[in-house]
């Protein structure tokens, strides 16, 4: 992951501004609040430090009534102690289970419960006699029955619902621990008071049950290939460091022998005011907000933090080489150690990273492998860490390529970089773009509060994380020259990931969990005073189209505008309303374009004028539309917009190019048929369609080859004659219209004919996939009626009641009472076109002998739509706040009506859907269910490994086909 730095206005390609120098300075406010801010920061942070130690970083963002938050922790996997590794990571799920006053009905009967279940489970951590330890497993699911009737599920994500709050989550790293809410802004005095009440104190409620679903999520990255050479090469790097000896996941015999005790006292030890911080950004005021931080976490102790042991690395001398295997495809992994985040040599690696791959496709990889087609695909990028880093390079050979020659080509573009043989511009070029990304991402209050929640973790000054761009540059190419070759020698790892069985699965017992209770219709007393609180209203407001977006002709063209009122970033878009339903070949001939140059510029001196001018393309083929759009710099679009057209107009035929591109798409259909997800999608499609679909609908082989490149070029030339609507989002719409004429031409060329894909009756049938996997995911899916724009409020209402999110019936049953998978869901899906039907699929993803249990848990969910009328109107008020602090902007405003005309609509159809949810009631969403979706008829898709599996219990399911890879692919 990259971090680079900045927000300052670019003035033209490669045309540095001078240096802004950042320097913080602190104001007293009237209240006597000291807060530090930086001279020349364009988002106008402010950072508090409460007497507590408590850090607080609020910015203001007008997009929205709304408030990104963020808690993040300075603790992770890092400090997980060496005997109970995972335990930052469980402890994270731990923090959604409420306190004393959260989440319990009867605290003082349920402390004793739970207080037996920690004594319970140090005696199973420590005997070894494997019969006694399952006789303590089952004393412990006994007294969890008993300490279940006390506890009340998903109190907390009941409580943060109820605010309207989304993007309700929290994650664990290496040395960060971040809990995460959007919330409207009107909300924010209750949302301070479920925080603090969550950060008094850990209540290790339904202990056993969450750790099962922590398993379940430790089989999930079992099954993930970046995952398996990610922890493999960290180990290599860091054989002494955390960072490479404690996965945030952990071991799974610390996972299966934990301690109650040993989570408390790390609780105790690092979530202190003085350890973590308060980020918000949003529509807040600064005055008003601080006030409120303080009087709800100002009250929350320091506490000194233990002085932690320094872990340092010997220096690497030599090559070191490991191998692991998987069904997936074969790839290949370099990665030398570099230093921490803030470093110059942080900085130096990220800048060799980019010379080598860049969002320019620019690089030496990019040009060198990537556009000569001399791999599948490759890739260099540098990850600074709180402590210490990595700088990799990614490659995923041809099939006719081995890895040590894949391995030759990436140490060759290294040598090409130590010789200094990169051009000079290439280093400003990177630069800008630096600048350019980091400018769209603080128009985003999610964009800047993770920059300063990520300042926070790393232990820089908001100063320091401005002034870094600074730093970047200083860096000439002499120095990067020094720099390669003083860092890149015989000091890096190796990671070879080959095809073949993984011999390092750890599979596991079904530990025969008893169901717990939930207690659905209790609700504690901190609840029913978060319920009965009234917060001031937020009024909706709903988007006129006719007012936000200009139109206008340009030479006959429909064109649109929406202002950017935030920067000089411009975006362009030129739409087409036919797209792979019309020819299938569409989007092989904007792929082909990719390898292709024109008599003037070859296909690299494309890529790089592109990068010069802070621009960059992309060709997007749906089924419908085909987009072709430009963003960047708005003062260097017109030049981009000549750029574009010329390639298309002028684009030069290359059969050889062409030939060896159809090379690399057959041998990434061939990977793609030994990747699990996307088997799965496959065969979900499969399970949805049946054999004919746009998914199976591929160019055969057979058409590939006999494609001649003029076709594919001639397909791009048409593009410019056929119709289409222009789109613009800037700031001087009267230039573009003046400047886009250039690229207009009169239209000679005819839309293609559509053709139409079946959409069948789903019958009850259940298709099988075999896969060398711990986990079993399975999907079923239901074609209902045609979208009915009347449905849209009670769909709304029925996926947050019942399907889907943290606080949902699924959710709660599935995995919080019988613990039987990581993610479950239901999700009712309206079609996006008028005349076609709407799609319901359940999911579960589980070990393999939970699957018949799991199915049998949702089908009785299924059966009939569970009543508990306080958690529906938790769903509909909170669906109603999120529509009423929601607000269209940016480039959405012209995309949204766009894509409400497929519904035949040209206005906000929120409007209509607030209307209905004020009106809702839990009868109506129930009669909505016993009418369009009881009665229905699932397929069923399945993958997992087949002699793991209950066959007879999948063909309970339905009528039982195993499909081969062919069958659900097309090819």
């Amino acid at each position: 992951m990259k971090k680079i730095l900045t927000t300052l206005t670019i003035m033209g390609a490669l045309t540095m501004t001078n240096a802004q120098k950042f320097e913080t300075k602190k104001i007293t406010d009237k209240a006597g609040y000291t807060y530090e801010t930086v001279t020349n920061d364009k988002n106008g942070v402010r950072v508090y430090t409460l007497k507590n130690g408590l850090k607080v970083y609020l910015a203001q963002n007008f997009d929205a009534p709304k408030i990104q938050t963020y808690i993040p922790v300075r603790t992770g996997s890092n400090n997980d102690p060496s005997d109970n590794t995972g335990l930052a990571h469980y402890l994270e799920h731990m923090m959604f289970k409420g306190t004393s006053k959260l989440a319990s009905s009867n605290w003082p009967e349920e402390q004793k419960l739970i207080s037996q279940i920690s004594d319970l489970y140090e005696q199973h951590k420590a005997e070894q006699d494997p019969e006694k330890k399952k006789q303590l497993y089952k004393k412990i699911d006994e007294v969890s029955q008993e300490a279940s009737k006390f506890a009340i599920a998903n109190e907390y994500d009941k409580a943060i619902s109820s605010l309207g709050a989304s993007g309700t989550n929290a994650h664990t790293w290496l040395d960060e621990t971040v809990y995460k809410n959007n919330i409207p802004n009107n909300e924010l005095e209750k949302w301070l008071k479920v925080e603090k009440e969550r950060f008094s104190e850990l209540v290790l409620r339904l202990f056993h049950t969450e750790l099962e679903a922590v398993y379940e999520e430790y089989n999930r990255a079992q099954d993930n290939d970046s995952r398996l050479v990610n922890y493999e090469l960290m180990d290599a790097l860091f054989p002494k460091h955390p960072n490479g000896q404690q996965t945030t996941i952990g071991k799974s015999e610390h996972l299966k022998n934990p301690s109650m005790v040993a989570i408390h006292r790390y609780f105790d030890t690092y979530y202190v005011p003085n350890n973590y911080a308060m980020v918000l950004v949003g529509d807040l005021d600064f005055d008003k907000t601080i006030k409120l931080v303080d009087q709800y976490f100002g009250s929350f102790k320091f506490k000194e933090l233990p002085m932690k042991k320094m872990v340092s690395e010997e220096p690497m001398t030599k090559v070191v080489e490991r191998t692991v295997k998987s069904p997936s495809a074969p790839r290949l992994q370099l990665a030398w150690r570099t230093d921490s985040y803030g470093t110059k040599e942080a900085r130096m690696a990220d800048i060799v990273a980019n010379i080598l791959t860049n969002s320019g496709e620019s690089g030496l990889i990019d040009l060198n492998i990537n556009q000569s087609q001399k791999a599948l695909r490759a890739m260099a990028y540098a990850s600074p860490f709180k402590t210490y880093g990595t700088f990799s390079m990614m490659i995923v050979p041809k099939n006719d390529q081995s890895l040590d020659e894949a391995k030759k080509l990436m140490l060759d573009q290294l040598e090409l970089v130590k010789k200094g043989q990169f051009q000079e511009w290439l280093i400003p070029a990177i630069i800008n773009d630096m600048k350019i990304q980091r400018m769209k991402g603080f128009e985003t209050a999610d964009g800047l509060a993770t920059t300063l929640y990520g300042t926070y973790i790393n232990k820089q000054d908001w100063e320091q994380e401005l002034n870094e761009i600074n730093e970047y540059e200083k860096i000439t190419k002499a120095d990067v020259v020094k720099f390669a070759n003083e860092f890149f020698k015989d000091n890096y790892v190796v990671i070879k990931k080959e095809k073949g069985t993984n011999d390092k699965l750890v599979r596991v017992e079904n530990p025969g969990i008893t169901p717990i209770k939930l207690n659905k219709d209790a609700q504690s007393g901190f609840l029913k005073e978060i319920l009965s609180e009234k917060s001031s209203e937020i009024k909706p407001e709903f988007i006129d189209f006719s007012k936000a977006i200009k139109t206008d002709k340009i030479e006959g063209k429909k064109a649109s505008f929406v202002e950017n009122k935030y920067n000089d970033v411009a975006q362009v878009y030129f739409i087409y309303p036919f797209g792979g339903d019309h020819d299938k070949e569409l989007s092989l001939a904007t792929q082909v374009l990719q390898y292709l140059g024109t008599d003037k510029l070859s296909a690299e001196d494309l890529k790089k004028e592109f990068f010069k001018l802070g621009i960059s393309n992309d060709f997007r083929t749906t089924p419908d539309q085909l987009i072709v759009s430009l963003s960047g710099l708005e003062e260097n679009m017109p030049e981009g917009i000549q750029l574009l057209k010329n390639w298309m107009q002028n684009a030069k035929p290359d059969q050889k190019v062409y030939q060896e591109n159809v090379k690399t798409i057959l041998e990434s259909r061939d990977i793609a048929k030994k990747d699990k997800a996307r088997i799965m999608s496959a065969l979900t499609n499969y399970a949805k369609y049946g054999k004919v679909s746009r998914f199976t609908d591929v160019v055969s082989e057979a058409r590939l080859n006999a494609i001649r490149s003029e076709e594919m070029t001639k397909k791009i030339q048409d593009l410019l004659k056929m119709p289409y609507e222009i789109f613009f989002y800037g700031n001087d719409f009267g230039a573009f219209k003046n400047y886009a004429k250039t690229f207009v031409e009169n239209e000679t060329v005819k839309v293609p004919a559509k053709k139409i894909y079946p959409e069948p009756a789903t019958e009850g049938k259940v298709y099988f996939t075999n896969y060398d996997m711990v986990q079993t995911e399975m999907s079923k899916i239901a074609k209902g009626r045609n979208v009915n724009l009347k449905n849209f409020g009670k769909i709304n209402v029925f996926n947050e009641y019942f399907g889907r999110g943290l606080s949902s019936i699924v959710f709660q049953e599935i995995r919080e009472s019988k613990s039987l998978a990581y993610s479950a869901y239901v999700s009712y899906a309206n079609n996006s076109e008028l005349n076609h039907p709407d799609y319901i699929t359940t999911y579960i993803g589980t070990q393999a002998n939970k699957l018949p249990q799991a199915v049998n848990a949702m089908d009785e969910l299924m059966a009939n739509l569970p009543q508990v009328p306080a958690q529906f109107e938790n769903a509909k008020n909170a669906a109603l706040k999120q529509i009423a602090s929601g607000r269209i902007n940016r480039t959405n405003i012209f995309f949204n009506q766009l894509n409400l005309k497929k519904l035949g609509i040209d206005y906000d159809i929120r409007k209509d859907i607030y209307s209905e949810i004020q009106k809702l009631t839990l009868a109506d969403v129930t009669d909505f269910y016993n009418a369009e979706m009881k009665p229905l008829k699932y397929n069923t898709a399945i993958i997992g490994k087949k002699e793991n599996l209950d066959m007879n219990a999948m063909s309970k399911m339905g009528t039982l086909q195993e499909v081969s890879l062919e069958e659900i692919f097309g090819y």
